[in-house]
C-alpha cells in the first residue's frame, strides 16, 4: 500500500511593519507654500455682485469668503441639503435663472462677473 505523503500548510505571520523615523517638522518647514498669483490678483466685480460683496477690487479667495459670509448671514442655504444655494433677490441677479444654485457651481456662475 502507498502511504499518503502529508503536506504541511504553510500559514503566513504576520509582519511587523517598520515605522519611519518622524522628520516631519524639518519637511514642513522647508516645503512652504506660497500662494498664487492668479488667486491674489484683485478683481473688479460687476454691478450685480458688487450689491452683494462690495465694490472695490478684490482677489477670487476673498469674493468667494464673501460670498459664504453673505448667503450664511441671510441663511440662504437648504437647510435638508447644505450643499444647494436659495438666492434671494440680490444674489440671483448674479446668478441668473438658475435656481437652486449647487456650492460647486456657484464659483463658476460668479467667474462670469468678475474681471
Amino acid at each position: 500500500m502507498a502511504k499518503k505523503s502529508a503536506k504541511k500548510v504553510a500559514t503566513k505571520k504576520p509582519v511587523a511593519k517598520k515605522t519611519p523615523a518622524k522628520k516631519t517638522a524639518a519637511k514642513k518647514t522647508a516645503a512652504k507654500r506660497t500662494p498664487n498669483a492668479a488667486f491674489m490678483k484683485p478683481l473688479t466685480s460687476s454691478p450685480a455682485l458688487a450689491a452683494v460683496i462690495g465694490d472695490k477690487p478684490m482677489p477670487r479667495t476673498e469674493v468667494t469668503k464673501r460670498l459664504w459670509d453673505y448667503i450664511k448671514k441671510n441663511k440662504l442655504q437648504d437647510p435638508k441639503n447644505k450643499r444647494m444655494i436659495n438666492a434671494d433677490e440680490k444674489l440671483g441677479a448674479v446668478f441668473g435663472t438658475k435656481k437652486p444654485v449647487s456650492m460647486f457651481d456657484m464659483t463658476k456662475l460668479v467667474g462670469k462677473h468678475l474681471k
